[in-house]
């Protein structure tokens, strides 16, 4: 990991920490998790608001004033709008697509689950995806929610991660596997 994308999550996790601690203490995990949705969707739809979290030709008032009515318009728990507001004051707006990150990562395993990463090379049917989440929560004793993605330059098979293992039966592998194979032969 490169070291501001290391420094970026340290400072996520902090407070991700934090926030979850407070919405478990108020139970208000679900609220949370509703609000980190929201926030989660507003970033992906709004070039402006990815621009305010980024720029620092925004000022620190600027940043606190805009992420606040943003926060208030939208509704987010009370905990989430107080950590936005401190992250703004701080200039620390920018690890929030990571302290979403980490917020789900801890909500999810609140609840005993884990995250699927998979990517395949066409869009998975909602039969395939539950007979994966299946087998794989069989594997992990987890209850699994799949995270898909659709890659075609895989050309066929799946990518598989789960936590820290990964699971390569794309073509794509295998055919460089088969070339460095070749390789070592001629």
């Amino acid at each position: 990991m490169s070291e501001p994308a290391s420094i970026s999550a340290g400072i996520a996790d902090r407070y991700a920490t934090a926030i979850f601690d407070i919405a478990a203490e108020s139970n208000a995990l679900d609220t949370l998790e509703t609000s980190i949705n929201d926030l989660a969707a507003a970033l992906a739809d709004s070039e402006d608001l990815r621009t305010l979290i980024t720029s620092p030709l925004v000022s620190r008032d600027e940043q606190a004033a805009a992420i606040s009515a943003v926060a208030d318009k939208m509704g987010l728990a009370e905990v989430l709008r107080n950590t936005l507001a401190l992250m703004a004051a701080k200039r620390r707006l920018f690890v929030v697509p990571a302290l979403i990150d980490a917020l789900r990562a801890r909500l999810a395993e609140a609840r005993g689950e884990v995250t699927a990463d998979v990517v395949s090379a066409k869009a998975l049917t909602k039969t395939q995806s539950e007979k994966l989440a299946k087998t794989l929560a069989e594997r992990v004793g987890k209850k699994v929610t799949i995270n898909a993605t659709v890659d075609a330059s895989i050309i066929g098979g799946l990518v598989v991660k789960v936590g820290s293992k990964m699971i390569d039966s794309s073509i794509r592998s295998k055919l460089n596997s088969l070339q460095n194979a070749m390789k070592e032969v001629g």
